[in-house]
């Protein structure tokens, strides 16, 4: 982008009200740069190219009119997407990433998606940054599949790693064990990874996340359900708190199946990091017998199915429709932020009714707290801001804050938030404390 381009999109940017963090605005400029100059909101004027900005979520049947406006040369960038009213438009369009809050200079979720990927993946081809491709397999089992995956490679000229590594149950690899050989693999190379299961082979140089840039990049099975299946990592800060963060989550809790541990890795990454989230299209997951498995990229040894991949329905009732839409959920925390406080107390503020309520006055709600805090944190070491939209979402935040011993508050949308909002709560604490001790 040139210094004018820039100008115009921090103009357009300052005129919507939009507040976007580093790594959100530098998503924002490298789609600028791929589809063309960006425009607000849902009217496209018949336009065949661009990026259209959304800020608030159409109705039902505006969003079926705006979807069918919309062709493969058009990018749609959605700067509140934590909001769930966006749900709907999002469940029409190919889900191509999401950037996570960056505190209070960005404190709002960013998706981008569009009309299918043969654009970028028509540019990847071109791109001159290489993964390198690891894997592993149980010592002693059978070294088959590891063959095949390597000798697919050879054809792509791709550096690779793929070793057996000592596993506790004999032929399976438990996640801790791949999460260990990942960081092993992070800490030995300096290129991107990208982790591709033992058994599937290479049908085309897989270059896309790559090409994006992006710091993790995976596919959701039946587009909610995180799989390890193909896991990348880019070279950044945010990729290895993941791997990191799964790492420790694995490693506390090895009966729990790979998929929910990543899920949760990334959730708990997001909050605290504008992690860039790219997700892989089915071509990047593809199974044997799928529809379109001799166009894959990665082919898996697995025979298609349209079942689950993890084995607790619990679970899937609990993240299946924030993941969907390529966000946090209630159950999560969808921002946390730090203070230089001395201290190790936290406060949990939790803003219920976000679908009952404007989506404009949700978001400034958002922006006010962040700000509030940022200013003047109250003595709080750690602030968790959770988004509910029902009442059993409040009463869920409420537990898990109530776990943490933290201060609990409960707002609205369109609550004044004044910029010594914590301090004042912070002070009405020492007043009970000092009644209690002093009555």
């Amino acid at each position: 982008m040139t210094d004018g381009t820039h100008a115009n999109l921090d103009r357009l940017l300052q005129a919507g009200g939009i507040r976007l963090g580093r790594a959100q605005h530098d998503r924002l400029s490298w789609l600028i740069g791929q589809y063309g100059a960006p425009t607000l909101d849902e009217n496209t004027d018949g336009r065949r190219s661009g990026i259209i900005i959304l800020k608030e979520p159409p109705s039902g049947a505006a969003a079926e009119l705006f979807y069918r406006s919309l062709n493969p040369g058009c990018a749609v960038v959605i700067p509140f997407s934590e909001n769930p009213g966006f749900d709907f438009l999002k469940s029409k369009l190919t889900e191509f990433g999401t950037v996570g809050p960056c505190g209070a200079d960005g404190p709002h979720e960013m998706w981008w998606g569009g009309i299918g990927w043969s654009k970028f993946l028509a540019a990847a081809d071109k791109s001159a940054v290489r993964p390198r491709i690891v894997s592993c397999y149980p010592r002693g089992g059978d070294a088959t599949a590891a063959f095949a995956l390597r000798h697919s490679l050879e054809r792509f000229d791709l550096a690779c790693h793929i070793e057996p590594i000592d596993t506790q149950l004999g032929d399976r690899i438990l996640c801790f064990e791949k999460a260990e050989f990942m960081l092993r693999m992070w800490n030995k190379y300096r290129e991107p990874l990208l982790f591709v299961e033992a058994g599937a082979v290479l049908r085309e140089p897989p270059l896309l996340p790559s090409f994006l840039g992006c710091d993790v990049a995976l596919h959701k099975w039946n587009r909610w359900e995180m799989s390890a299946r193909t896991l990348y990592l880019g070279r950044s800060k945010g990729a290895e708190m993941l791997l990191r963060t799964w790492q420790q989550l694995a490693a506390s809790y090895p009966a729990i199946w790979e998929g929910y541990l990543l899920d949760q890795a990334w959730s708990l990454t997001s909050s605290q990091v504008p992690l860039d989230t790219v997700w892989l299209p089915r071509s990047y997951h593809a199974l044997k017998g799928d529809l379109g498995a001799m166009r894959a990229t990665i082919l898996h040894d697995q025979q298609t199915t349209t079942l689950e991949l993890g084995p607790d329905p619990a679970f899937a009732g609990l993240v299946r429709a924030p993941r969907r839409a390529g966000r946090t959920g209630a159950r999560d925390a969808f921002m946390v932020m730090t203070s230089k406080a001395e201290t190790s107390n936290g406060i949990s503020v939790i803003l219920r009714d976000i679908s009952a309520s404007d989506a404009g006055a949700v978001a400034a709600t958002v922006e006010a707290v962040t700000g509030a805090y940022a200013t003047d944190c109250g003595g709080y070491g750690r602030l968790e801001l959770s988004l509910c939209a029902w009442q059993d979402d409040v009463g869920a935040a409420r537990d898990a804050a109530a776990l943490a011993r933290y201060r609990i508050l409960e707002i609205a949308p369109g609550q004044r938030i004044a910029n010594d909002f914590f301090a004042a709560h912070a002070s009405d604490d020492a007043v009970m404390t000092a009644r209690h001790l002093f009555p």
